[in-house]
């Protein structure tokens, strides 16, 4: 996991944004991503929801978030990560400032499972 604004590192592998939304103040060039997945993120809803309040609904959050309803666009979007993580190193990239208690920590307990 690393924010999108940190340098790339010779150990990242693939680059995969995983932000529903695309980052401000990057361009598409500056960001050095090989794949933005949108379809691994949180809906709308429950990512407005938990930015309301994220101290007071972490938890709340990380049980809703992994059994909100997967469609076949999101069960094929994991699918393709846990591809390219059997192949290779994966850096999961997001906006987010507290990767600790941003989904891709859930997404990173989702996809080890």
């Amino acid at each position: 996991m690393k924010r999108i604004y940190d340098p790339p590192g010779d150990d990242d592998g693939k680059r995969v944004l995983a932000d529903r939304l695309w980052p401000r103040g990057i361009s598409k060039d500056e960001a050095d991503i090989d794949e933005w997945l949108k379809d691994v993120t949180p809906s709308t809803e429950l990512r407005k929801w938990y930015h309301e309040d994220p101290q007071a609904r972490h938890a709340e959050f990380v049980r809703r978030y992994e059994q909100e309803p997967r469609g076949s666009a999101e069960q094929a979007a994991l699918t393709q990560l846990r591809q390219w993580a059997a192949a290779g190193p994966v850096t999961l990239l997001t906006s987010a400032k507290d990767l600790e208690h941003s989904h891709l920590a859930v997404l990173t307990h989702v996809l080890s499972r």
